[in-house]
């Protein structure tokens, strides 16, 4: 959630007005649509990319003040924890060797990154949950000071009302309370942003939770937490759980989370903000001074400032953005599913993989919502969360007779959707170096069965062979990790040894 807020305490009147505000920004957004104002296509793609601090010793440092200080950038921001940044590309058009481009961007940016964090004895680490974090790091105090984190930290504890209860039960089991939703921070993403127009952002956005697990199968990275080995993927469980605003009784009553997959397949982007508004109540009902509906009668472009700060706290996998560009609205579909790193390379191949394959797609004849059931959909995604590259996926047959089955992720990819997304990326134009390359990672990572999660968890496991206490094997394993990434070559070529002895003081 980007949007700046001051922290204050809201009363009854703040709420109904917020909520008055809500309904007239969504009909504004329903007018908006109706009289086709938004912009027109522009094959638009953006990236952001969140990352940890660490120091030498592989552990976690509470400087990210410090060296965004020193990087003094407007492509860097803060994160929740003062553990985490945020580097922010400018968008780009989906055409060419736009990826080459990304990747040289990116690799420029993080090291000279890397370099100002070096200044304060911290580095960066690309990676979807740093192994090396305790329960003492992601507490509220570590939190990063700025007023939109403590007042949204703020504001779900008291609609909690309890404490937030982690239990995530994959190779090993986690259980645990927190205060705080700071636990939320150990979960560092890439956000893949697509322009789209309002005709085609329905299709966009069913392509992107369809295929939503195989982005997870392959390029899972977040095996650990607190010291466990949970599931291949474990951002998601984390993420639902340390935001989750319902206590007990409420989860019994079927009352949806915030960090959510979704219950249906949509026709409009409308359905994904007019749900927003009705499951969820305002976390930060901070109302601005622009009344959406007099603009518009007016001729101009409302902010509609309410709902794009409400749907900035429900947590969907596959978000709906709103924005307005050079004085005109545009419709963005903002993906979420993948973890960071391992390396840009790894990135930009995960990048590659989704604009192709959502293209190809959404643009389908038959497409593959109308012979999928959403609720395959969302378990699909569960079990490539909790198995990786090694998850068994539902899929629709090929042929005449229909119906689904279950399938290898691997091969469903390999097989199917490897050959979609070099279909999809054809379309966008974007050049067969491009394609080859980076899908080609793609290829490799099945090939071998091997992605993020799967090294990180044989390099733990080596390290305890060699007779590393726990902790110790975790360090040793985020160091290793560290030095391969800032390398670059792609995580399948990445070795599997004893780790990294901690370096002398």
């Amino acid at each position: 959630m980007g949007e700046k807020v001051v922290a204050g305490r809201f009363d009854l009147s703040d709420r109904q007005l917020y909520r008055d505000k809500l309904r007239s920004c969504l009909t504004g957004l329903e007018r908006l649509l109706d009289q086709k104002r938004f912009d027109r296509p522009k094959n638009l793609m953006g990236v952001e990319i969140e990352l940890n601090l660490a120091g030498g010793d592989g552990m976690p440092k509470m400087l990210n003040g410090q060296v965004l200080e020193r990087i003094a950038s407007r492509d860097f921001q803060t994160e929740l924890a003062m553990f985490n940044l945020e580097v922010n590309i400018a968008p780009h058009r989906l055409d060419g060797r736009v990826f080459d481009r990304l990747a040289e961007e990116l690799r420029t940016s993080l090291a000279y990154a890397d370099r100002k964090a070096g200044e304060v004895d911290a580095g960066i680490v690309m990676i979807g949950i740093l192994p090396t974090l305790d329960r003492d790091d992601l507490i509220s105090s570590n939190l990063s000071d700025v007023d939109r984190y403590a007042l949204l930290n703020e504001q779900i504890v008291a609609a909690r009302g309890e404490d937030f209860v982690l239990d995530i039960d994959g190779v090993e089991r986690l259980t645990c309370t927190s205060k705080s939703i700071a636990p939320e921070a150990a979960c560092t993403s890439v956000q893949l942003h697509l322009q789209v127009t309002p005709g085609r952002f329905a299709d966009v956005w069913n392509a992107a939770q369809a295929v939503a697990a195989a982005q997870i199968a392959v390029g899972a990275n977040s095996p650990f937490l607190f010291g466990r080995e949970l599931w291949r993927e474990s951002r998601p469980p984390l993420f639902l759980q340390s935001t989750d605003t319902r206590p007990p009784e409420l989860q019994a009553q079927g009352v949806r989370p915030r960090t959510w997959f979704g219950e249906r397949w949509i026709s409009s982007a409308y359905d994904l903000f007019e749900e927003n508004l009705r499951y969820f109540p305002a976390l930060l009902p901070i109302c601005d001074e622009e009344d959406p509906l007099e603009v518009l009668d007016a001729g101009g472009v409302p902010k509609l400032a309410e709902l794009v700060l409400h749907n900035g706290t429900v947590y969907r996998w596959n978000r709906p953005v709103y924005g307005i560009a050079d004085g005109v609205p545009h419709l963005r579909v903002e993906n979420r599913v993948l973890p960071a790193g391992p390396t840009i390379t790894d990135v930009i191949a995960n990048a590659a993989f989704y604009y192709g394959l959502v293209r190809a797609l959404a643009e389908e004849s038959r497409p593959v919502w109308t012979r999928l059931p959403f609720e395959a959909a969302e378990a699909n995604f569960d079990a490539a969360c909790k198995h990786g590259i090694e998850a068994r996926l539902e899929w629709p047959r090929r042929g005449r007779y229909g119906g689904t089955a279950q399938i290898d992720a691997v091969t469903l990819v390999r097989d199917e959707l490897l050959p979609l997304a070099e279909t999809g990326l054809a379309a966008w134009g974007i050049e067969r170096a491009d394609r080859d390359l980076y899908l080609g990672v793609i290829d490799e990572r099945c090939r071998r069965r091997v992605n993020g999660a799967t090294w990180q968890a044989a390099t733990f496991h080596r390290a305890l062979e060699a007779g590393l206490p726990r902790d110790a094997a975790l360090a040793a394993t985020t160091r290793t990790y560290r030095r391969l990434m800032h390398l670059g070559d792609p995580v399948h070529t990445w070795p599997v040894g004893i780790p990294e002895p901690v370096p002398a003081p």
